[in-house]
């Protein structure tokens, strides 16, 4: 088998796709929470805390000299990445659950006894009618 076909096979297999959807999908809704944590529940923090932006708030390790920028640790978009992370991890942690509660509901349902065979069906006809001769 060559490497190609072997390729064309990898890439055929559902899961595959299935995980590349997955990344892509992901990748929009962290832009979509990345743009709902900084547009619309970090400002709201900023102000109660006294109308502080999170993004300055940073440690000079070392100020800027000329055409050298300062060096610095930014806490603040740290802070904000980690309430990135959160609502993501909320958000998939009740889709997975929430699966799971359909799965159990589905696994509950008694399942329907399959038909009996004809045969059966034909002999119990014929039982019923000989007790109801006598």
């Amino acid at each position: 088998m060559s490497v190609v076909s072997e390729f064309k096979t990898f890439i055929a297999r559902g899961n595959v796709v299935d995980m590349a959807v997955g990344v892509i999908i992901g990748g929009a809704f962290g832009k979509i929470v990345s743009s709902l944590v900084s547009d619309v529940i970090m400002p709201p923090i900023g102000v109660m805390l006294g109308g502080v932006d999170f993004t300055s708030f940073v440690f000079i390790l070392k100020e800027a000299s000329g055409d050298i920028p300062a060096v610095t640790i930014n806490y603040g978009t740290f802070i904000k990445n980690i309430v990135d992370f959160l609502i993501v991890a909320i958000v998939i942690f009740l889709f997975i659950k929430s699966i799971n509660t359909m799965k159990r509901k589905e696994e509950e349902k008694p399942a329907t006894p399959p038909a009996p065979p004809k045969q059966e069906v034909l002999l119990e006809e014929i039982r019923d009618l000989l007790k109801n001769t006598k």
